[in-house]
């Protein structure tokens, strides 16, 4: 099963590990830090098939042979000064928006991924916003329907960190029934919505 809020559910008192990786080095260092864990738990790793070969997720043999896992990844090209919206998003829809991101050379969006969903990395997480002063709105951007995906578990882990400084919310497929549309068309419509709802400003 890849209902990732399936086993969000099943988070409580450090039980579990969830991730949902993006690039080959990541992959790499979460499954060598389950393997030499001093107190073994299981990991449940997201890992979907279209970046298996893609660019995006190519990672330098340096990132293999040293570094560790890193549980949020901080944009690497945005310019600080000038973002007024950090995008959050885990997995492939990342690397999507990264993608359509450098494409369109929006410079007011900063792409943070989290790549571990829980343990729930809040103190990476609030250093990677910090670095955005000038933000104004946080937004968790996932490719699942509203009503599913992993913004009901982190909605309220973002509140406290964001703490009412910035503008908090959510750009999803509508809630539904069934997690896909059945229709190859109408999906890839839909990405590209979450897409342009994510980087365009006063979406």
């Amino acid at each position: 099963s890849a209902r990732i809020e399936r086993f969000l559910t099943l988070c409580p008192e450090d039980n579990i590990c969830v991730a949902n990786v993006t690039t080959a080095a990541q992959l790499f260092h979460v499954l060598r830090r389950q393997v030499y864990r001093v107190s073994s738990k299981p990991l449940v790793l997201f890992t979907p098939k279209r970046y298996l070969r893609a660019r995006e997720a190519y990672s330098p043999v340096e990132e293999l042979t040293s570094g560790a896992f890193r549980e949020v990844i901080d944009d690497p090209v945005a310019r600080p000064d000038e973002v007024r919206r950090v995008v959050l998003a885990s997995g492939k829809v990342g690397l999507d928006l990264l993608v359509a991101r450098n494409q369109a050379g929006t410079a007011h969006v900063a792409v943070v991924r989290v790549e571990q969903l829980y343990p729930w990395p809040g103190q990476q997480i609030q250093a990677a916003i910090s670095g955005y002063p000038s933000a104004r709105e946080i937004v968790w951007a996932q490719e699942e329907p509203a009503n599913m995906g992993a913004w009901g578990f982190v909605r309220d882990r973002l509140s406290e960190i964001v703490g009412g400084r910035q503008t908090l919310w959510c750009i999803a497929r509508p809630a539904s029934g069934p997690p896909a549309t059945g229709s190859h068309t109408l999906h890839d419509l839909e990405q590209a919505d979450i897409l342009h709802r994510a980087l365009a400003p006063g979406s």
